[in-house]
């Protein structure tokens, strides 16, 4: 039976709730308190701001919310930063609302594209806003992992859906939202809708913190020994999980019976590029590699023998924080520090919870465990002080590792302060180009006004919406100029 079976024959909320809440309980699901909070907002309309930890069962929320829109006759949209993610939201709610009602949109693939439940990418969905505005049939959006809205690349396509689609009940969910009060007053401006912000400092999983001045694969061998695998590592490029991967060969991870397991479930996988032969002998060896430059279908395999539980260690990116569905119990950071593409500079706040987060899986930990790597220099340093003891003279004559010239450090109060520290509020990436001028004059109606709108009520401050006004006439000049579009003496 699926949720669809349980849809009362009105969308009054009381009859709404009852029987989200009666499928759950068949389940064997009990609602949180602040899920049970959301969802009865959700039905009555409102639009919705869901701040609470990693594995605190938004998911939970999400499917709530497309029943009450299915309830209502409308078109619902699901959104997520990465593809895979959108795959794997996509097959989940087929099984739950049936694969007839489910539809997924990601710029490569459309599949089932008239169905009343959409699970698309951001930009997806902001493509559909700019192209049909509020003629977009578009009665919900269920937008998740919201603080992409700050990313500087894409955080525009997470802001164009709330300018564009007044119509739309929103339900905007992360586990790292910080101060939400513009949106709580923008969506409500909006929309006309009332906006509830739901917040939750508890996690169903609490976390524990270590700071580690010993060897990294010390560190492991220690977190293995008292059985605090999976273990994530994070690294901050691809190269560097790689080769972590390789470096913890030389560590035995599973029993030969663990290894006949993850023989068994790799079953006939073909791997067939160089980087899948490497794969297959850390896979076997109990040592799992994800990032986003991997293919597909060896990032999809991780993920299966990760949620099997047969993989000990992970050698990762930072794109575990984006929600993919890995069971981890310990996250260890390489270090505290990332280059962003300007500059090697210390972890956001946001940043260093939305990785931390996902340690601890709900269900089956009682704890996470988030463990910080001490830089390597300050490792040796404190190896060889280890090693002189306590006499006074031998401390003395230990000669101290510098850091390599240009490094940007972090300490345990580095550790500390990020622990301690909320995220910060989010900020806009508004942008204009090309697309989304043709977008817009593309769309029935005034195209002057539909853009000016766009232009004067975004979120950004008046000094920026001057800079993009001077940046649309140039886009829009070069258009005409080169017979791109023509001036119509009346709308279209």
């Amino acid at each position: 039976m699926t949720l669809i079976d349980q849809l009362p024959p009105t969308a009054d909320p009381d009859a709404l709730y009852e029987a989200f809440e009666s499928w759950a309980e068949e389940r064997g699901l009990t609602l949180y308190p602040h899920q049970e909070e959301a969802l009865i907002e959700v039905v009555s309309g409102a639009n919705v701001i869901v701040s609470t930890p990693t594995g605190s069962g938004k998911s939970m929320i999400a499917a709530g919310a497309h029943f009450a829109a299915l309830a209502r006759d409308e078109v619902t949209f699901y959104t997520a930063p990465i593809k895979a993610l959108v795959s794997e939201k996509f097959f989940e709610l087929c099984k739950m609302f049936g694969t007839e009602n489910v539809g997924m949109l990601t710029g490569d693939a459309s599949v089932n594209a008239d169905a009343p439940v959409i699970c698309c990418t951001a930009e997806v969905l902001a493509s559909i806003a700019l192209r049909d505005g509020k003629g977009a049939d578009v009665g919900q959006v269920v937008m998740d992992e919201f603080h992409f809205y700050a990313e500087a690349d894409r955080g525009w396509a997470w802001q164009i859906p709330i300018l564009e689609l007044p119509q739309a009940q929103f339900v905007l969910m992360s586990a790292t939202l910080g101060d939400v009060s513009m949106f709580e007053k923008d969506l409500t401006r909006r929309t006309g809708r009332p906006t509830s912000v739901v917040r939750s400092a508890t996690r169903p999983v609490p976390l524990s913190y270590e700071y580690k001045l010993s060897p990294l694969t010390e560190t492991l061998t220690e977190l293995l020994e008292t059985k605090q695998a999976p273990v994530y590592i994070v690294h901050f490029t691809q190269a560097q999980a790689v080769e972590r991967a390789q470096a913890l060969m030389s560590i035995n991870m599973c029993s030969r019976e663990e290894k006949d397991k993850i023989a068994d479930l790799i079953g006939n996988f073909r791997f067939t590029t160089k980087f899948g032969r490497n794969l297959s002998r850390y896979v076997r060896h109990g040592i799992g590699v994800h990032h986003a430059g991997m293919l597909p279908k060896y990032r999809r395999l991780v993920e299966k023998l990760a949620q099997a539980g047969l993989l000990k260690v992970i050698c990762g990116t930072d794109t575990l924080g984006v929600g993919v569905n890995v069971p981890i119990r310990t996250v260890l950071f390489t270090a505290l520090t990332k280059y962003d593409g300007n500059r090697v500079r210390t972890l956001r706040a946001r940043e260093f919870h939305q990785i931390a987060g996902r340690a601890g899986r709900a269900g089956f930990d009682t704890a996470g465990f988030v463990v910080a790597q001490a830089p390597e220099h300050v490792v040796e340093n404190e190896k060889a002080l280890a090693k002189a003891g306590d006499d006074p003279k031998k401390r003395r004559k230990v000669v101290r590792k510098k850091a390599p010239e240009g490094f940007v450090g972090w300490t345990d109060n580095t550790f500390e302060k990020l622990i301690a520290s909320e995220p910060e509020p989010l900020t806009s990436r508004f942008r204009v180009t090309h697309t989304m001028l043709l977008s817009v004059i593309a769309r029935p109606g005034n195209a002057f006004e539909a853009m000016r709108h766009l232009l004067e009520d975004n979120h950004e401050s008046r000094k920026q919406q001057l800079k993009h006004i001077r940046r649309a006439i140039a886009i829009y000049r070069s258009l005409l100029d080169g017979g791109i579009v023509e001036k119509l003496h009346e709308p279209d």
